[in-house]
């Protein structure tokens, strides 16, 4: 099953080593996600607006990279992976400088298990099985921190794709598995009908997180009907921030800047049914990162 995984890091690879912000070439090039994930449901829906090109990719430490390489001329990625990859934090390896278009929505972290599971809370995984999210994503770097911050002692960590951490909880072969997106996730929302699932509240870990790690983290609800648990779970969002490296031409963050703003309607992933942040006033709001300055010209001429 790992094969999945696999073949979306090569797919990445190889369609990255294509884009490149360069002024000869008008196709922009997005270094998105997993199939079935937000931020490839996002990219997607930016994709005829921006002439742009999407690469699949496993998340957000594998996007700041491409960005920062300038094998990719735009990226999604969680705003606590944006302030590792600054400070150079081991998942970078050395400080990382980009700079943003704009704050796009929330990622709720999802940690699932069975329905059937003894599992009740975070402290019940102490010893057992989890993946934390596949090598590359915001997910790992998150689950590692939530772990820690709870005292928790895992048995085996694994890093998984969606599809194949979902297989492999369905098959009793994890405990839980440990998910960053939107909500209701399709996967998820289709594993929870055809044979169950729950969310662990995590929503009490936010304090500990924003003291140890910095305050991007946040309490947030999943509405109540979300996965067929009964009422709203409470978990930990983190914004997600679009984002561009030192090669990208002023036009195309001019030109994506206005597709946030003027097309924000059509910008509504079907995972969004948390907080948007699709205006103005939220969208210039890019902590950790500095907008790119072209991005701070081109917000001020459309609020006139």
């Amino acid at each position: 099953m790992l094969l999945g995984t696999l073949a979306v890091g090569a797919t990445a690879v190889t369609v990255a080593s294509a884009g490149g912000c360069s002024s000869d070439d008008p196709t922009v090039s997005i270094a998105a996600g997993e199939p079935d994930g937000f931020y490839i449901e996002f990219a997607n829906l930016l994709r005829p607006l921006l002439h742009a090109q999407v690469v699949p990719t496993l998340g957000s430490v594998q996007n700041i990279r491409s960005v920062s390489a300038g094998t990719a001329d735009l990226g999604l990625a969680l705003a606590d992976a944006l302030d590792a990859a600054q400070k150079g934090l081991p998942a970078f390896g050395r400080p990382v400088r980009l700079s943003a278009l704009g704050r796009v929505y929330e990622n709720y972290m999802q940690l699932v298990v069975r329905a059937d599971s003894p599992v009740r809370a975070v402290p019940d995984l102490a010893g057992r099985a989890v993946s934390l999210g596949a090598n590359g994503s915001g997910a790992a770097l998150f689950g590692e921190r939530l772990f820690a911050t709870a005292g928790v002692m895992l048995g085996q960590a694994r890093h998984l794709s969606l599809k194949d951490a979902v297989g492999a909880l369905r098959e009793d072969m994890i405990d839980a598995m440990l998910w960053s997106g939107g909500v209701p996730t399709e996967v998820l929302a289709q594993a929870d009908r055809e044979w169950g699932i729950r969310l662990l509240e995590l929503g009490a870990y936010v304090p500990e997180l924003r003291r140890r790690y910095g305050r991007y983290y946040n309490e947030v609800a999943l509405p109540a009907g979300t996965y067929r648990a009964a009422g709203a779970v409470h978990t930990v969002g983190v914004p997600n921030l679009l984002v561009t490296g030192p090669h990208c031409p002023d036009r195309v963050v001019r030109n994506t800047v206005r597709v946030l703003v003027e097309h924000a309607g059509q910008l509504v992933p079907k995972q969004a049914r948390g907080t948007q942040y699709l205006d103005v006033g939220n969208l210039i709001n890019t902590e950790p990162l500095p907008l790119h300055p072209a991005a701070a010209e081109t917000y001020r001429a459309l609020r006139g």
